[in-house]
Order: structure tokens, then sequence, then C-alpha cells
């Protein structure tokens, strides 16, 4: 008995949900546990899987095969003698808050008996036995039999009747959206998704130009085509190579404002081409004035280091050609290379406000020079607490000419306070109504209601129909995101056992982790992460066609954020958001994002919002943040 404890101890999950309960000496004798039940598993997979066998006319079956079968009916068995442990007050019963661990078995949560994990851990450990009997005698590797144990309990769990194939919402299309071929279905998208991309935004109808005065502008410039733009002529060629058809709106509007020197704030949504709207024209006026490499002569500051480094590479594809050097400047990498480069002489920095103060504290970098400067995605960097070190950056920067744009998906009030004090006379640009929160049109989004124990299959359900489960279609793209760094790495585990490769990506990764695992994505090499929030802004990944909510995001706009990773530059996409009762109170805000666009609402899904209870008292306070 010893001996099978500690080898079921030896299971993560199944420790972790046992190490954080105390007991009492009453509670702490295991509930018998049926050997025999295993034994006689084994011997029913055995004829079973021999009698299948000589129906079809095949050989017999090997003995990791018909042990890994016997395992997965011990496991099945586990189940039930746990679920059948006597507890004081009655017989158990599977609990709304118990989950499924990777082979299937309940995993107990807070309120499980721990009779009920000890019987089940022994009756883990008998199954891992059988198979590891049955590849030592037969010559097989013993973690591969145990490897295919447990995709075989899971796959079993998982072989339920198939969701129907997700579409497109039905109804008659907005003004907005009346120039557009209807969106593909789930399975045309995962067929052929270059074919559903039209390069170009969909097309806002609500423009809005304000004044420093908070007048509307009734007359104002815009760039419909590249021609219109007076960009030198190397710009213009890494434009026209870009194959872009027309500017973006954003674009449109921002570039004539910040050719003349206006300051300028902009809102739009996300994937809409803000990052281009700011740098070629701080490119334009850099080679115009022959400012040569030396002190940063623009600055643009950015939240997190995947949205540095995403800036960056845009800088260097459109600023190569030009001889425009940048550095990327982020924490989580060494400060030596980085410091290198600023001394060898830049025209610009790109970075994150931390790393920055970091240069500055040590003399490494000088910002008294600097002309143009930018902030990217403002909302989310006061968000996360970074106005105290953005005032010291802003503090550093004398030249009276500066020129500043702010660029943000969203309009709060600390951002408004923000901007009126170190804008002059700026002129906002609002791509659509900012005022309410709206989705990418290019986005099909879908509410899955779901339970704790069929979330997983749902989901693998999801991947499965969007061909992101298919090894062979390399073309499907997906982001799994959860709310905490925990179910980021656990879910991580359970796809990788089912088949699924993937990458995790949340703020405890290593800096090389998260480049390696955006790299793969980028280059198709890994066709699935698994993120916090830290990836819901800004990440501008080619290709991906569907996100997935596996928790619901702690408010609306982190949804609007999360979604925003596909349905870029015209690609169509798809979000699906898994939702249980617990995270019904998220139903309502998501669900008038989703009327905005004119998508489905399933009279189900209106129902549980309906009934659903208040949202947390602090937000994500019972989830943690999962930064």
């Amino acid at each position: 008995m010893r001996q099978l404890w500690s080898q079921s101890t030896r299971r993560g999950n199944l420790q972790k949900s046992m190490g954080s309960r105390k007991c009492s000496p009453r509670r702490r004798r295991a509930a018998p546990v049926d050997r025999g039940r295993a034994v006689e598993a084994e011997s029913a997979a055995r004829v079973e899987n021999g009698a299948i066998a000589e129906r079809r006319g095949d050989a017999a079956p090997a003995p990791v095969e018909v042990a890994a079968a016997a395992a997965a009916a011990a496991v099945r068995g586990a189940k039930e003698a746990a679920t059948a442990a006597p507890r004081a007050g009655g017989t158990a019963a599977p609990r709304a808050g118990a989950r499924r661990g990777p082979a299937g078995a309940v995993v107990a949560s807070g309120e499980v008996a721990l009779e009920e994990a000890v019987a089940l851990a022994v009756a883990l450990a008998l199954a891992e036995a059988v198979v590891s009997n049955a590849a030592t005698s037969s010559g097989a590797d013993v973690p591969a039999a145990r490897r295919a144990a447990s995709r075989t309990e899971m796959m079993e769990e998982v072989a339920a009747p198939p969701l129907a194939d997700f579409k497109a919402p039905g109804g008659p299309a907005p003004a907005s959206l009346a120039a557009l071929k209807p969106p593909p279905s789930m399975a045309e998208l995962n067929a052929d998704p270059n074919a559903h991309n039209s390069h170009q935004t969909v097309q806002d109808q609500e423009i809005k130009m304000i004044d420093a005065r908070g007048q509307m502008l009734s007359q104002y410039p815009r760039y419909s085509t590249f021609q219109e733009a007076p960009f030198c002529a190397s710009i213009q060629a890494d434009l026209q190579k870009a194959g872009f058809p027309a500017p973006s709106q954003i674009q449109q509007y921002a570039w004539p404002l910040a050719m003349q020197g206006y300051d300028v704030i902009g809102v739009a949504a996300t994937g809409s081409g803000k990052t281009l709207a700011f740098l070629l024209p701080a490119f334009h006026f850099l080679l115009q004035q022959g400012i040569r490499a030396g002190d940063p002569h623009f600055l643009v500051m950015a939240p997190t280091r995947e949205l540095a480094v995403q800036i960056e590479e845009e800088a260097v594809k459109f600023g190569r050609a030009s001889g425009i050097k940048t550095c990327c400047c982020y924490g989580g990498a060494s400060k030596g290379p980085q410091a290198m480069h600023l001394r060898d002489g830049v025209h610009g920095v790109i970075g994150t406000p931390g790393r920055i103060n970091d240069f500055l504290e040590g003399n490494q970098v000088r910002l008294q020079d600097v002309c143009k400067l930018v902030l990217d995605e403002a909302d989310r960097m006061l968000d996360m607490g970074f106005e105290p070190q953005i005032r010291k950056i802003l503090v550093k920067i004398t030249n009276p000419n500066r020129h500043t744009m702010f660029f943000t998906a969203t309009w709060p009030t600390s951002i408004r306070r923000l901007a009126s004090e170190f804008l002059r006379n700026p002129i906002q640009i609002q791509i659509g109504n900012r005022d309410e929160l709206k989705g990418n049109q290019d986005i099909v989004q879908i509410i899955s209601p779901c339970t704790f124990g069929n979330k997983n299959q749902v989901l693998l359900q999801v991947l499965s129909q969007s061909g992101v489960g298919d090894r062979n279609n390399s073309a499907a793209k997906a982001i799994i995101f959860c709310s905490t760094k925990r179910m980021c790495d656990q879910l991580q585990r359970d796809l990788q056992r089912a088949g699924v490769p993937c990458a995790a990506i949340h703020g405890d990764k290593g800096q090389r982790e998260r480049e390696h695992a955006l790299g793969e994505l980028k280059s198709g090499a890994m066709k699935l992460i698994v993120a916090t929030d830290v990836a819901a802004r800004g990440i501008d990944v080619k290709g991906v066609t569907l996100v997935v909510n596996y928790d619901a995001p702690g408010n609306t706009e982190d949804y609007v954020h999360r979604i925003g990773r596909t349905g870029r530059a015209g690609q169509k996409g798809y979000a699906v958001s898994l939702i249980t009762d617990k995270d019904a109170h998220a139903l309502r805000g998501i669900i008038e994002v989703m009327r905005r666009t004119n998508q489905e609402v399933t009279p189900e899904v209106e129902a549980m919002a309906r009934s659903a209870g208040p949202a947390p008292p602090s937000g994500r306070a019972l989830r943690g943040k999962g930064r």
C-alpha cells in the first residue's frame, strides 16, 4: 500500500488538491478499494480486444494495447469508487466544484473528502502498475505505454456527439457590413484561411474629428491612397512591397495631422493599423531633416514586452531600407546587448516604461532630443500602474518642439486626464463609436455554454473544427486565453497529453520562452498558444483564425482586446467563449458587444445571462489577475 501511495502522489494535480486540505484523524482512514475490480477490468479488456481482433481478422492486440485498455477501465472503476466512497452525512456525489484531470479522473476540489482522493489514488496506481507490467513483459517502452493509456482515457471522454459546425450569424447585416460577403463557416475558414482575407480592415461609417476645445471638425485632410501620402521614395517602396490595397482608416486621418505636426489622439479598434499610423510620419520627419543616428529623436512606449518587440519588427520592416536604426528596450532580457545598441547610436527607442527608466537612471540613454513621442496602448499602461514611470520619462524629454501621439482602443477618464497634461492642443480621431465597446466586425463571436466536466471536451471539438487540432493543416492558428497562470500551465499539459502541441505564455515565463513561443506561432511551427491577458493587447500574428476564451475575461474591455487577436488586417476569424455557470455574470457585457456587430445570441445564452448572479466584488478577485 505504501508503494502504491508513493506512486500516486507523483501526480501533480492530485498532490496539490490534497496538500491544501487539513482533515481530522477521524477522516484519514482510506476507503476500501476493491483490488478485484482492476483485475476483472484487465481480464475483460483482454477478452474484448481479442474478440474484436478475431472478428476483424487482425492479429492479436499487443500486450501494451491491452494494458492501455485495462488502465482506462481501471480508471473508470476508480471514478465509481471515489464517488461512492463513504462520507460523513451520506454518500458522495460528484460536486460542481470538481474538475477533471488529464486522464479524465475527478480531481478533488477543496470540498472533496480525503477518503475519496485516497481511493482514487490507489486505483490509479493499480492501473499504472497494469500498464508497466504489460510493457515490461513485452519489452515495450513503459513511459510510452503510460502515455498511451492516458490518451486512451482522455479521448474516450471526448468521444461525445460532435458539435454542429460553427457558422456565421444570420439575420440582416447592418449598413457597415452591407458590402461584405457573408463570413465563412469555421470549416470553410479551416480549409483555406488565406482565401478569406481581404487584406483590408472593415470600413467604419462613424468617424469623428474633435479639436482641443471638444468641437467637432467638419473639414479635415485625408489620404485615401498611399500615393497621396507625401512619404519619401524608400517608405513608399516598402508600402508597395507590403501589398496593402489602401491605408486603413486610422492611417488615412492620422497621417495628414502628424505630417503637419499636430498632437494626435487616435482611438480605434484593435487590428486597425495603428502601428504604421505613428511610425511612418516619424520616419519621414527623420529622413527629411537628415537626422543621423546618435541620441534618440523618437520614442515609443508600449505596455508589454511582446508589443514592444512587435513594434520593433514593424520598424525594421519599414525603416531598414531608409537607414532608420531603432533599439528595443524591455525587461526580462539582458541589459548588455540593449545598452550596447544604444551606445552605437540610434534614431529611436521602442520599449516598456520600466526598462527605459532603468537606462535613464543609469545614464545609459538621453532623451533631451526626442521630438517624436508615442504612447501606444496608453490605457493599458495606466491599468498596469505605469503612470509614475511614464511621468518620470516625460520629465526627461525637454525638447520644446516635441510632437506627441497617443494611441488607444478605449478612451477612459484616466487617459483623458494624462493626455490633457502632456499634449498641446491635440486633435482626436475616433474611428467608430468609441463611447461604447465594440468588437472587430471581421470576427464571428460565439458563446458556447458548458460545464466544468465537459469544458475540455468542448474545447477539443472546437480545435478540431477549426483545423488547429489537425497536424496536417499548417495554416490554422489559435490563441486560448485563461484567467490565471496556473490554469494556463495546466491546460497546456492537458492539451499536450491529448496530442495537441502548444506552448504557454504568462508573466512567470522568461522572456526567452515567451519570444520563442510567439516566434513558433508566427512561423507556423506551433499552431496554438495558451496565454493569460499579457497576450491580449497588441499581439499581431498573421493567420490566427481562432481565439478561445477558456476562462471568461475579467471585464468587457478585456474581452474586446482578447478577441482582437484574430480578424486582423482583413483576415476573417472566430472567437469562441466557453462559459460555465460560474462565469455567467460576464455574459451581460459580452452580449452587448456582440449585438453591436449583429452577432447571433441564442435563447439559451440569453436565459443563462438573465439567471446569472452578480460579478465577484473585485472583478478577478476570485481568480487572480493572471498577469
